[in-house]
């Protein structure tokens, strides 16, 4: 173990005892953000990670997906294992038919091993353009054709941890990605930036059938405590203008966050909050999960 790993943050594990929602979900309703951490003795940590997660079984998980009445789930590979997918694989195999997984896999992967991740419930390519920039506002194109040209036929799609605000072209610059594009946490733009051309730029591709986002972390965009009351414009906007583009998750177990640890009970009300209608929270947990990972 080298000095920096040694000084590396100890991550808060989640809270164990998920509120009820205020309102029960409807049926086949899926969180589609989620990670699964441990055992460390099993599944090895990559040594470039920024943090170390606690450990966030996939019996855990479940638990919290039915105490909110949650009948699905997506697991999402985290940073700190890199391209080793084993531990999600395993999460995926103990309930095939409830969860789905997005893996990390590097732009050249062979076709051979996305049929093989496919089989065993992967329906998607994780990209952290956080760290995989080429340069100020520049996005590694080729590659993520590569490998969108790849994953086309089996109906998979990629999903990206970036700042959208970063990329003011963003549409421009992902117009030859032939498969859905997934953004996590509402675009990933701090309160503080507000809604930049990147985001302007992101509602562009959800207009037009590109993109989806998840309403996801919103505890990431702002130092604010619960319920983060600077993110619900963004939120709002979108509620506004691509209501039918939107999905839902929780970030379980909430990993390396700098506010407080929120409960997932009061995390899906505040969802709740948002979403007033009720065949548009069915389209956002229920149907736009199902075209893109069921």
């Amino acid at each position: 173990m080298t000095e920096l790993q040694k000084n590396l943050p100890e991550c808060v594990p989640h809270d164990p005892h998920p509120k009820k929602p205020k309102k029960v979900p409807p049926a086949l309703a899926c969180d589609v953000h989620a990670h699964v951490c441990g055992p460390r003795d099993i599944f090895p940590l990559v040594d470039n990670r920024l943090y170390n997660p606690p450990e966030a079984s996939v019996a855990e998980y479940i638990e919290m997906l039915d105490t909110l009445g949650l009948a699905r789930g997506v697991l999402v590979q985290p940073s700190v294992y890199g391209t080793d997918n084993r531990a999600m694989l395993e999460a995926l195999a103990a309930y095939p038919d409830r969860l789905r997984g997005v893996a990390v896999l590097p732009f050249d992967v062979p076709m051979a091993e996305i049929e093989r991740l496919h089989a065993l419930g992967v329906r998607g390519v994780r990209c952290n353009i956080v760290d995989l920039q080429t340069g100020k506002g520049q996005l590694p194109v080729a590659g993520l054709k590569q490998l969108a040209d790849k994953i086309k036929p089996l109906g998979w799609h990629i999903e990206f941890l970036m700042h959208v605000n970063e990329f003011p072209d963003l549409d421009v610059q992902f117009a030859s990605l032939d498969v859905p594009l997934v953004f996590g946490h509402l675009g990933y733009v701090p309160t503080h930036i507000g809604q930049s051309e990147g985001f302007e730029a992101l509602l562009r591709m959800a207009q037009q059938g590109q993109a989806f986002i998840k309403l996801t972390a919103p505890y990431r965009l702002t130092p604010e405590a619960y319920p983060y009351p600077t993110t619900h414009a963004a939120a709002q906007r979108l509620m506004d203008e691509v209501p039918h583009r939107l999905m839902w998750g929780s970030d379980w177990p909430h990993v390396f966050i700098k506010s407080a640890m929120p409960n997932d009970g009061d995390l899906y009300n505040l969802f709740l909050d948002w979403v007033k209608d009720e065949r548009l929270l069915k389209t956002i947990l229920v149907d736009n999960p199902a075209n893109i990972y069921f």
